[in-house]
């Protein structure tokens, strides 16, 4: 039995094909962007903290209230994260336990401020969900575990 719609799913099928190759062929240069926009976000974040330590210290005093820890060790721990894991995060490597890392970071930023403003609520959420992507699809194939992780598996 031959159906109306077959010709036009018969000539729409390739551009289907080739509409998926091309996003399929964004993917890898997407994770890494994300990677890079979320990583330099952070690491800019540390890098004011440590440029001026006594502003640092004073704010995590007057206005990061974080849950269970001394001013200086959150501070200390803050100011770590937000050096540490966005370096791992760029280069993929343990791309999902790095954006884990980030996303902890992130939250308890969040959570920290008495308050917060909209629009900086919207740009945690934001990196939020970039960061959830990479620990649930990885950090992609433009990456150092993209990289490192097919040659290992291929040793086993």
């Amino acid at each position: 039995m031959h159906h109306a719609f077959t010709p036009l799913f018969d000539r729409a099928l390739p551009l289907l094909k080739a509409g998926q190759r091309g996003l399929n062929a964004l993917q890898a240069p997407a994770a890494l962007a994300a990677r890079l926009f979320v990583g330099a976000a952070f690491f800019r974040s540390g890098l004011t903290k440590i440029a001026d330590w006594d502003t640092t210290l004073a704010l995590f005093a007057d206005e990061y209230h974080v849950p269970l820890l001394p001013t200086g060790v959150a501070a200390v721990a803050g100011t770590f994260g937000e050096l540490f894991f966005p370096v791992l995060l760029v280069l993929g490597l343990f791309g999902r336990f790095s954006a884990l890392s980030l996303s902890f970071v992130n939250i308890v930023a969040v959570l920290s401020l008495a308050e917060i403003a909209p629009a900086a609520l919207q740009q945690h959420q934001f990196w939020g969900s970039l960061l959830l992507a990479v620990v649930l699809w990885g950090p992609g194939p433009w990456s150092l575990d993209g990289w490192w992780w097919p040659k290992a598996a291929r040793r086993d």
